[in-house]
């Protein structure tokens, strides 16, 4: 499948997803906003479970390749304020995202939880990493669990962006990430 067509498709999805969830979609609903035929639906994913899974995955694709792109080897709390605000951009650009992620991730039992969290485990080791970096440097406070940390710091950005797109949408980018930086550079001085 063209990646243009995919792309068109999350962005449909996501589209249709705000206002009623995963579960209400139907296929021909996501392939008449997306502009494909419904048998392109079928075709390459087989069903809508398919498709949605293959579009959550290819989401989460788009914002692990962008933290990544985020890395480089200055301070670590830098690299942690540029990948929230890579995160924060993300989903300004595609809304519905974080929504779809943070109620079907602790929806029990999601029909998607376990892609979900193969999904979540990729974007949480990408954090993992810059604590890491902290920890390795002695900034970090003694006994703190990076795991639970990078846990709490990529759930802290998607519903601060949630909350933002929802509940505050007049809040500049620069505001929103600079007020989530000011719980972690708390987090960086241990």
């Amino acid at each position: 499948m063209r990646e243009t067509t995919k792309r068109r498709l999350f962005e449909a999805t996501l589209r249709l997803s705000a206002s009623r969830g995963l579960v209400g979609l139907t296929v021909d609903e996501i392939a008449t906003e997306a502009g494909v035929a419904k048998g392109t639906v079928y075709y390459n994913f087989g069903s809508k479970d398919g498709l949605i899974d293959s579009l959550l995955r290819f989401g989460v694709d788009l914002l692990a390749g962008r933290l990544r792109a985020a890395v480089t080897d200055d301070e670590p709390l830098d690299v942690i304020e540029a990948q929230v605000d890579t995160t924060l951009r993300f989903i300004a650009e595609y809304p519905g995202f974080s929504q779809i992620v943070v109620s079907e991730l602790w929806r029990t039992p999601g029909q998607w939880h376990d892609t979900l969290a193969l999904l979540r485990e990729e974007i949480i080791s990408i954090v993992k990493a810059q604590l890491y970096r902290l920890d390795e440097a002695g900034r970090l406070p003694a006994g703190v669990a990076i795991e639970t940390a990078a846990a709490g710091l990529f759930g802290t950005m998607l519903v601060v962006a949630l909350d933002w797109q929802v509940f505050q949408p007049t809040r500049t980018r620069a505001d929103v990430r600079d007020s989530v930086m000011v719980l972690i550079r708390g987090l960086g001085r241990g």
